[in-house]
């Protein structure tokens, strides 16, 4: 196998390991995102299967002999010296050097912005219990006990009836 070949599916093959696929699929909430999921990830099985596949495999040496008993032994050994004498040239990244810091600022800006949606979905949900427990005791509840929650309520309140503001 070619280095570049041997290369690239060296990478597919760790990406592969390294995707946590059941963790980005819990993530999602849509049927439709879900659905682009799944498409998203049969695609990335199927080109990593090709490049396992295609590139892991050696080609098969060239039988020399049997071509020269069918056309001649000059024009195989031109064809053979010309074979031999071909070099693939080796695959150098010039592109991952350009765009690591970057990404790597991406993530950093990812893991900040995770932990800001966590944080406000936290107390998103504070509220809402806070929300519920208002709920289910409104009806019973005393103005004192009110303000004993909103204190900054009570506060606007007491200031528009000194002030005199009723309000229009």
């Amino acid at each position: 196998m070619s280095g570049a070949g041997k290369k690239i599916v060296d990478v597919a093959f760790k990406a592969g390991r390294t995707i946590d696929w059941d963790g980005m699929a819990k993530m999602l909430v849509t049927d439709e995102a879900r659905k682009e999921f799944a498409t998203l990830r049969r695609a990335f099985d199927e080109v990593n299967s090709a490049l396992q596949t295609k590139f892991s495999q050696e080609p098969e040496p060239i039988d020399w002999e049997y071509y020269r008993k069918g056309i001649g032994s000059r024009l195989v050994d031109v064809y053979k010296e010309a074979y031999e004498s071909i070099e693939i040239p080796k695959y150098v990244d010039t592109v991952t050097p350009q765009y690591k810091p970057k990404f790597d600022s991406l993530i950093v800006e990812l893991k900040e912005a995770e932990e800001k949606s966590l944080k406000e979905s936290q107390r998103l949900d504070n509220e809402i219990v806070e929300v519920k427990e208002l709920k289910e005791k409104i009806s019973t509840m005393t103005a004192e006990e009110y303000f004993a929650k909103h204190p900054e309520l009570k506060k606007k309140f007491d200031d528009e009836i000194r002030n005199d503001y009723w309000g229009y």
